[in-house]
Parts: C-alpha cells; structure tokens; sequence
C-alpha cells in the first residue's frame, strides 16, 4: 500500500523534461513496429475519440503541412480542433496542438502519468507512449476534429489503433525503407492501412503506386484522387486555381502559399469531402497566412534564409521547386546549401535534386546514434559532380550556418535542410538570438 502511494507521489512530481529522459528508458527499441501493446494499454485506459470528428493524415512527406491547413481551416470556423504530430522541432510540446496553441507543460505530465499507471508490466517506445498520452489528452478536451498525424507508415503506427472519419495519403516516396519495404509499391500498402471499409479518403500523391489503387479499391474507399478528381490549375510565382472535378467546385485566385502547393490542394479536397470547407475569402486568406516551422520557412530576409526539414529525394524535388518559386521573387542566383542528415537515409539521392544549383554546399556532422558523418555527404557530393572546392565540412550544423552567414553576400540563398534535427539545431539557435 505504502509502495504504491509512494509511486503515485513520484508520478505526480514528475517533470516533463524528467518524464521525456523517462520515456527514452523504458524500451530498448526507438522503432517496435505493431499495434497489440498500444491498444491493451488504450483498452486499459479507456481510450476513445468516438465524440470527434477524426482525420488521420499519413505519407511520406506533407503530412504536417497537410494537417496545419485543416486544422486553420476548421479554426477559422469555429471548430475546436486537437492536432497530433511527430517529430517536434524545438518543443516537445509541438506535438499537441490545441486549437493552434501548445498546451502547458502539466496537461502532458498528467497525460503521461496516465499512460505509465494504465500500462503496468507493458512496454511502450516513446513514440507509442507519447502517443497514446497526446489521444487521451485530446480525449478529455472533447474537440469537435481530432487530427491525427501518423509517425511511420500507416497500418502498423500507433496512431492505427483509432478508427478514422476521413483518411488522407499525401504522397508516397521511399523512405524509411528498413521498416516499410524497399519500393513505393509496397510502402503505398502500409500506408493504406489507415483506410477502412467504405471510409471516405484524399489521395494527394500525383503518381499513385498501383498497389495503392488496390487498397483503395479493396477496403470500397470512397477517394478523391489528385490529377483525377481535384486538380491544381494555371499555377504561376503568384496564384493558382483550386478545382474538384468529382464535386463540380473551383476556386480561383488563390495565392501561391508558403507550404508545398500539393499539400494545400489535397487539405482543401479534404475539407471538400467531410463538407466542412469555409468560405472562399476564408480560404484565400488561409493559402496566403497559413505556414509551418521548418516546413519551406523564410527565417530571414538579409541574409535571406531558408529552412525545410527535407529529408529523403521525394522532398528535396519538392524543395528544388520552391526554391526556383523563392530565387525568382528575391532574384537570388547563388546557393548556399547548410545540410546535415541521418545516415540511414537515402544520401546521395535526397542530395541530387539540389545539385543543379549554383553555390556552395556547407555539410556538416549530425549528432545522436543515427548521425551522419560530414565525410559522407562530402563524398556523395563528388560522385554527383560538385566541385571539391565548392564543399566545406563542419564538425556541427550551427557552425556550418555559421560559416554560410559568414559567406553570405547579396543575391545569395541560404538553404538549411536534411533532418528535422538540422532545422532544429537552426531554429533554436535564431529564437535565442531574437529575444
């Protein structure tokens, strides 16, 4: 009896930064691909999100910005809406959203204490703990949209075990390949495992794996299809036109954003398919307010600053046009490349796309067990062409910046991507010197 007041007590005193260092402890695997532990531990604590709308976003990349647009959306409506995401950048708090603001440190502690009473003798991953601690949270908020964000694939992450209203595929590309298969065909299977029978569904992936195809059609999915149902239009530096064939609905005149394109189009088709779409001086406003930290962020406009989390080849394409899109508006000519990444990732290919550019490249070591050695990067560097002379290697990303700032000169772009922890390494370091 005595033990068990005295683990409450330890419970209640807790932390957040205490219960995260806890929650890295407690499993030996970052990644423990299955759903059996998560739903007894949701079971045990009664976990349901039956009172709100639910919208589950997976894909390879767009998935954060995807999910920013609808939950402005839904804000601008007067919805009360609860956003679920990973990784964080900066703030572990940036992963639960409440009605667009970060929620106190306690509303987490108290989530987690839950979680570690509820869970007994099972063992979560910090991302399965986190995760059933951001549902609960949002459970007891009792909001009218729940988003959930998924963290890897789809049909076996945790945010699966709760059933969705709408289900969104943003794009299908190869990454995390150990975990989900080595082709896009077979990745479009796992993330399809967030569909359900007759469940209405957004495809934002331009060039649909026929394995995609499949599984829509397997689980009867009532889907809208990018380049099939809704459609980007007339889209130029400055505006662009929305246009859903399936439902006869356009929209013109809107303002080219300051998230990816696609993502803005396949949040809209969303909205479209649960009918919860605003008004169009609403939306117009939203394609020209709404943005997301390190998702294609102008930090600064001298020197002019760029930072994207673009991490894998998909992205770093998608990136490449966007900074055709920003060079043309500030007639930058000249690059300069601050990229730090993970070592289990596609390397040379996430780089490739951006080699086309003229600049210098600023690569730098990465830190934590799946850090990427500068020396890596430097080599893939050379086998895509860039001269020796055009590449400079840093023990860290914020000396790398550093050194890019130092270069800088007008008609530059500085360019931060290649992990989350490289934008967020840059992003601290620019909030601290702007207080």
């Amino acid at each position: 009896m005595n033990e068990n007041k005295n683990t409450s007590v330890a419970l209640e005193n807790k932390s957040l930064a205490q219960w995260l260092s806890y929650l890295e402890s407690i499993h030996p695997s970052e990644i423990d691909m299955g759903l059996g532990r998560t739903k007894q531990v949701a079971e045990r604590l009664g976990l349901s999100l039956s009172s709100s709308t639910v919208i589950t976003v997976a894909g390879t990349n767009g998935k954060g910005t995807t999910c920013r647009f609808i939950e402005q959306a839904l804000l601008a409506q007067g919805k009360t809406v609860a956003v679920y995401s990973s990784p964080h950048l900066v703030d572990y708090r940036e992963r639960v959203r409440l009605n667009g603001a970060l929620p106190e440190e306690a509303a987490f502690c108290n989530a987690f204490r839950e979680v570690e009473i509820a869970r007994g003798e099972i063992s979560l991953t910090y991302f399965e703990f986190g995760t059933l601690a951001g549902m609960k949270m949002m459970q007891d908020w009792h909001v009218d949209v729940a988003i959930l964000e998924v963290g890897l694939g789809g049909r076996l992450d945790a945010t699966n075990i709760i059933s969705p209203d709408l289900a969104v595929i943003t794009t299908i590309g190869l990454d995390h390949q150990d975990w989900l298969g080595d082709t896009r065909e077979k990745i479009a299977v796992e993330k399809a495992g967030i569909l359900r029978d007759g469940i209405k569904a957004v495809i934002g992936e331009l060039d649909p794996p026929t394995t995609l195809v499949s599984e829509v059609e397997r689980f009867n999915a009532k889907a809208l299809w990018a380049n099939k149902d809704f459609f980007v239009d007339n889209a130029s530096a400055d505006d662009w036109q929305w246009r859903c064939a399936a439902m006869d609905h356009s929209l013109s005149g809107l303002r080219f954003p300051s998230i990816p394109l696609q993502n803005v189009s396949t949040a809209i088709a969303a909205l479209r398919h649960m009918d919860l779409l605003p008004d169009e001086d609403t939306l117009r406003a939203l394609t020209q307010t709404v943005s997301m930290p390190g998702r294609q962020q102008v930090l600064s406009d001298s020197p002019l600053v760029v930072v994207d989390v673009a991490h894998n080849p998909q992205a770093t394409e998608n990136l490449k046009r966007w900074i055709d899109v920003i060079s043309e508006r500030h007639s930058a000519k000249n690059m300069r490349f601050v990229v730090g990444m993970l070592k289990d990732k596609a390397i040379e290919e996430t780089l490739a796309p951006l080699t086309k550019f003229c600049g210098c490249w600023y690569v730098a070591d990465t830190h934590g067990s799946r850090g990427c050695n500068a020396q890596v990067l430097q080599d893939a560097l050379s086998r895509a062409n860039v001269a020796k002379e055009d590449v400079f290697k840093h023990s860290n990303v914020l000396d790398a910046f550093s050194a890019a700032n130092n270069d800088y000169k007008e008609g530059d772009l500085i360019v931060v991507f290649g992990s989350f922890l490289t934008v967020a390494d840059v992003l601290a370091q620019h909030s601290a010197e702007s207080e």
